[in-house]
């Protein structure tokens, strides 16, 4: 079962929550990746075993840990050959970083973009580290 995440809103005539899934962020965050020029994939299998094991909130290859108001975002991605990867982490970045915050009453902590391999081709499914 998907985690709860109660966040409170504060409106001028009354005071309401608003409580979302984890998935819901999960899929803000992979939806605003894949939209970047240059990101073959968010890879599912390259975080590690350890990282895995202890981590529950790895889902899709991206980790999203609450703190009270506020978002801390992993996302590990594989590139696409001929794009600068400073490049591509930094859009991916910013565009998760608006998203999640247009979207959700999320303020983004950080945004951790762990680039985990590189692909050659658009068939290629695997990638290459």
């Amino acid at each position: 079962m998907a985690k709860k995440v109660k966040v409170e809103v504060a409106d001028e005539k009354s005071k309401d929550s608003v409580t979302y899934k984890k998935n819901v962020v999960i899929s803000i965050v992979s939806l605003a990746t894949q939209e970047i020029n240059g990101i073959a994939s968010i890879s599912r299998n390259s975080v590690s075993a350890l990282k895995s094991t202890f981590s529950k909130n790895m889902n899709r290859g991206i980790i999203v840990e609450f703190d009270e108001t506020q978002v801390i975002i992993d996302v590990f991605v594989n590139v696409k050959f001929g794009y600068s990867v400073r490049d591509v982490s930094f859009r991916v970045q910013e565009n998760i970083k608006s998203s999640v915050e247009s979207m959700t009453e999320f303020k983004v902590k950080s945004i951790n973009v762990h680039v985990v391999g590189v692909t050659f081709n658009e068939n290629d499914s695997d990638f290459v580290s």
